[in-house]
């Protein structure tokens, strides 16, 4: 990703979460990435661990609409994905997509209640909704509205050895072209 890139989707969240009251902490880890894939616009996502503790992570993320986080899962980390403003659909699979069978069942909690998925099923969240995604769940999401604030509280976070994406040309964290100075450094510089 060019560095002016990253600058401009650094001004853009900030003023996102300022507009929604979304306080930042004192110099919080950003991460700006296009997983790789040199498309940011179709293939992105910004993330701020706000913390990182062996036991626990919190990230706020935000994206835009035509944004995807592609399908991915975790061996070890169980998450919440909470949708903090605007409206997020995520696509949920039992298992490897290619590897599935489609309509193959599977539990997962919403609010706190369990309900019953098929995989490849879409599930939407409005504002304060959540689901927890445990180890094993292929999940891919978008925001459905122009932007969208997405929480996440998960387990220890490890995105180097626990991010396994479906797509083998995805790289978690983006090379960076130097075009301009950087207003932030990104959490893997």
């Amino acid at each position: 990703m060019k560095r002016s890139a990253i600058n401009q989707v650094f001004q853009q969240a900030s003023a996102c979460f300022a507009r929604h009251g979304w306080v930042l902490p004192p110099n919080p880890k950003w991460d700006i990435t296009d997983f790789g894939l040199g498309d940011f616009d179709r293939f992105g996502l910004t993330l701020i661990n706000l913390a990182e503790e062996p036991e626990y992570c919190e990230k706020l993320m935000f994206a835009r609409r035509g944004q995807e986080t592609p399908a991915h899962t975790h061996a070890r980390k169980k998450e919440d994905i909470i949708c903090r403003n605007g409206e997020l659909v995520l696509q949920l699979w039992a298992g490897a997509p290619d590897k599935t069978a489609p309509g193959t069942q599977f539990p997962l909690k919403v609010n706190g209640a369990l309900r019953d998925f098929a995989s490849g099923d879409l599930l939407t969240l409005k504002s304060g909704e959540r689901v927890t995604l445990i180890p094993g769940i292929y999940h891919a999401f978008w925001p459905s509205t122009d932007e969208c604030i997405i929480g996440e509280v998960s387990t220890a976070n490890d995105d180097l050895n626990d991010n396994f994406f479906t797509n083998p040309d995805i790289g978690r964290f983006p090379g960076i072209d130097e075009d301009e100075p950087a207003e932030i450094r990104l959490i893997s510089e």
